[in-house]
């Protein structure tokens, strides 16, 4: 037997979604939801705003991680005026 972790609060069979993935997207409160086939994770639910927070998230680690890459090189000295 494989247990398999559930990375959500919330769970809902795939056939449940299939009958109404309004209700179940109602239901999660902005929240991912596990679909479960035969009682495995197939897939999570995202919704909109709950992935756009999380593509943002990934932005600011990807940007943090290049200003440390960053952070030893050399400063060049530039005035507004040459702007």
């Amino acid at each position: 037997m494989k247990l398999e972790p559930i990375l959500a609060d919330a769970v809902v069979s795939i056939s449940d979604l299939k009958k109404n993935p309004s209700a179940v997207i109602e239901a999660a409160g902005g929240f991912p939801v596990a679909i479960l086939n035969r009682n495995t994770p197939a897939a999570y639910l995202v919704p909109a705003k709950a992935w756009e927070a999380l593509m943002d998230h990934i932005d600011d680690l990807e940007l943090a991680e290049i200003v440390r890459q960053r952070a030893g090189q050399k400063r060049i000295k530039v005035s507004l005026d040459e702007l």
